[in-house]
């Protein structure tokens, strides 16, 4: 692959029927929790994506076999006290947040010390969140200027449950917590800020030892040690995140219709849907199911003549985290200001999301306000591009890449995109599905 890609034109109207790779949380999540199953896991539609194989390859090191034939991939669980744990092992997470964080709380028990480490933009992000909580339970983790990675973590087998409180919304650090109390003699307490729920949804349906209760504004789990967990055969339900770029092209695009089969319509990950219906923008959620514990639905979008301004409501920024970056192009289009604030969280992500979502804003000739926790965009409907614009150094954060491709191919102008090999992370097909639905690209 080229290390840029370049976009000069605006795409055409469509009508298509799309089928979206499988959900990267949910595909990350399966793997871990199936190693530790009894027995063999089987997933379809796993996602196949930079993220994903950094995943497995962290737990073939700790001595389970995965075998993947026909884009079908097999799990030979250990069981719950299973792995392998040697000298001398490094999992490199790569830029998975999601595998960093989660299987430290896999790792508290360890006897040796398991250094775990990133490239250089999840080398930045911030570790002691976890760090925390777990050093109460009695593992020992040795961080980088004690925030980031590289981390070491040195398990105990005296291992005390917890009380914690997470204030951050963070699934990441929540699950973390979730995998640390399951290895854990005694209840663990922990009071969680609402975020995501895929590993306690999973923990539900394979009925594990947890307890869960719904607040208004958190929630509050009961979490004991699980014993045995059984295999998980799995059809992993594609990605509402990566939907949200194509959600986006629709909405940007004229006289355009686009259907998204079989997403993961999980209410913790629907706070974009939310916003863009209180854009006056019209959502479609077709063939509603339940699987797994998961709500899924095929979502059904037209392009809208008219986008309305939004005070968006902060209680919507954990649901819809990683998707304010195409949020922020929709606004540029509306009519009116729309004003976003306590994105505190979005500045933890791959980049610092939210500086580069102004920062693309400015290069299109967007009217902003920005601050380090909020944004204001001044819309313009009839904003046409006439310019070049190049997008680099951006610590290869995919979605910034694909960010910048949806802007490209609605708003016009000449874009120069670096680093296309970034998508690798979590939307391998992106260019693929662009360019099946007409986009030029070169």
């Amino acid at each position: 692959m080229r290390n840029r890609i370049v976009i000069k034109n605006k795409i055409s109207h469509y009508n298509k029927k799309i089928l979206i790779p499988g959900d990267k949380s949910l595909s990350i999540r399966w793997i871990l929790i199936s190693s530790l199953a009894s027995g063999i896991s089987t997933a379809k539609n796993l996602l196949m994506s930079q993220d994903v194989k950094a995943t497995i390859d962290a737990i073939r090191k700790l001595g389970v076999k995965v075998k993947i034939k026909n884009k079908i991939c097999k799990i030979y669980g250990v069981g719950i006290e299973g792995y392998k744990y040697k000298k001398g092992i490094t999992i490199n997470a790569q830029n998975s947040g999601t595998l960093g964080r989660l299987i430290s709380g896999l790792l508290v028990n360890s006897p040796f010390p398991i250094k775990i480490k990133g490239d250089k933009s999840l080398s930045k992000r911030d570790f002691w969140r976890i760090a925390k909580p777990l050093r109460k339970f009695g593992a020992h983790l040795e961080l980088k200027n004690n925030y980031s990675l590289p981390l070491t973590i040195t398990g105990s087998s005296n291992l005390k449950p917890i009380n914690y409180f997470e204030k951050k919304g963070s699934a990441q650090v929540k699950s973390s917590i979730i995998f640390a109390g399951a290895r854990t003699n005694g209840k663990t307490f922990l009071k969680a800020k609402k975020s995501r729920d895929h590993t306690e949804l999973l923990f539900k349906h394979l009925k594990l030892p947890i307890k869960l209760k719904n607040k208004k504004n958190f929630d509050l789990i009961e979490i004991n040690k699980f014993k045995k967990i059984k295999p998980l055969d799995y059809k992993i339900p594609s990605d509402l995140s990566s939907c949200a770029f194509l959600i986006a092209l629709t909405i940007l695009s004229k006289n355009s219709i686009l259907t998204l089969r079989n997403v993961n319509v999980n209410p913790t990950r629907t706070g974009m849907l939310t916003i863009l219906r209180k854009m006056g923008i019209k959502i479609n959620l077709l063939n509603k199911k339940i699987y797994k514990g998961e709500f899924l639905a095929d979502i059904r979008i037209k392009s809208p003549k008219n986008i309305k301004c939004i005070n968006c409501p902060t209680n919507l920024n954990s649901g819809a985290i990683d998707e304010f970056l195409v949020i922020f192009l929709i606004a540029a289009r509306a009519k009116g200001v729309s004003v976003f604030k306590n994105l505190d969280e979005l500045n933890q992500k791959e980049s610092p999301r939210l500086k580069w979502g102004s920062k693309i804003l400015k290069m299109m000739g967007v009217k902003i306000i920005s601050t380090k926790n909020s944004l204001k965009i001044y819309g313009n409907p009839e904003l046409n591009i006439n310019k070049k614009i190049v997008i680099k150094d951006y610590l290869k954060d995919h979605r910034v890449f694909m960010t910048c491709a949806i802007a490209a191919l609605t708003f016009g102008g000449t874009w120069k995109i670096f680093d296309p090999q970034s998508i690798q992370t979590s939307f391998p097909s992106f260019l693929k599905i662009l360019k099946s639905i007409g986009a030029k690209i070169n």
